[in-house]
């Protein structure tokens, strides 16, 4: 059923894409920003409470109903774990903007290339180069395809759709109680969602290899994951730049500000071609976990 589900959510997502860039987010942002509001008094024990209504008491709630749905009708049960799905993946998204930036760059439209990256990552591009537009969009791919769509799948594969929905919002609690501040508040949930992504991560990764080149993908997690600042989304990230043979990261300029970035990756530099296969990396890994679950579904079928 979960096999089914996750098809029937995918084939909606690619046939009726979410006109907005992230709908969950949207949702989510104002309960979550409203909690903060309410909870933060600079401790851990607020965060904590904080993140069992945000992420704990929507996915609880959405739970008991999947699973009273399933029980009263395993189609019924089918119908909302497609539902859920379709609200919680980014499937939709993922490769449209990339693919906007790829035509930009080809014809020599660099102002277009940059303006497509602010407005995907709402950030400062306007002084990025056409190398630079094109290695952060190879990073923003390989992160959004991993935190918006597999890493879902492994939790939806665990857990159900409860397991998807869980993983997302913990993700957009974390960004949505990002501060610079020296108050506990958020550190709950930057640890939760660490928790959730450490295992998913490492399957984005492996996943990056096999369906890339194996040996450079393997030698860049090794050698260059734990320089990037964050050090779980750096296993997808060096993974997938060499799985493409190509070289990311470095630092950017932020106005008067330079952002100190490794490099990460080996080959080539970065360009729209790179880009490009970027996606086509991305839509491998996809056939490649959807077929694992039909397998894992064939295999249950039979051992019943």
């Amino acid at each position: 059923m979960n096999f089914l589900a996750l098809i029937g959510a995918l084939a909606l997502s690619y046939y009726r894409p979410h006109t907005k860039l992230d709908w969950l987010q949207q949702v989510f942002s104002p309960y979550a920003k409203t909690l903060e509001r309410n909870f933060n008094g600079g401790k851990n024990r607020h965060g904590v409470l904080a993140w069992l209504l945000a992420v704990f008491l929507p996915v609880f709630l959405l739970g008991v109903g999947y699973w009273v749905l399933h029980e009263v009708s395993p189609f019924l049960g089918v119908l909302c774990g497609i539902v859920i799905l379709y609200a919680t993946l980014r499937f939709s998204q993922f490769g449209k903007r990339a693919e906007l930036i790829v035509a930009a760059l080809r014809s020599g439209n660099l102002e277009d290339a940059r303006q497509l990256l602010s407005s995907w990552e709402s950030a400062d591009a306007s002084q990025y180069s056409a190398t630079q537009v094109a290695r952060v969009s190879i990073e923003t791919m390989l992160r959004r395809a991993h935190q918006g769509l597999f890493a879902p799948i492994f939790w939806f594969v665990i857990l159900g759709p409860a397991g998807a929905l869980v993983y997302r919002l913990a993700h957009l609690a974390k960004t949505e109680w990002h501060s610079d501040d020296e108050t506990l508040f958020n550190h709950f949930a930057r640890k939760a969602f660490e928790f959730l992504d450490w295992l998913p991560a490492r399957v984005t990764a492996g996943s990056f290899a096999v369906v890339g080149d194996f040996e450079d993908a393997v030698y860049c997690w090794r050698t260059q994951a734990e320089t990037w600042p964050d050090k779980i989304l750096g296993i997808v990230l060096t993974s997938g730049a060499g799985a493409l043979g190509v070289k990311v990261g470095e630092p950017l300029t932020h106005g008067d500000h330079l952002e100190f970035r490794p490099e990460i990756g080996m080959g080539d530099e970065a360009d729209a071609d790179y880009l490009q296969s970027s996606i086509g990396l991305v839509w491998r890994v996809l056939v490649l976990m959807v077929g694992l679950l039909l397998l894992l579904t064939f295999a249950h079928w039979l051992g019943n």
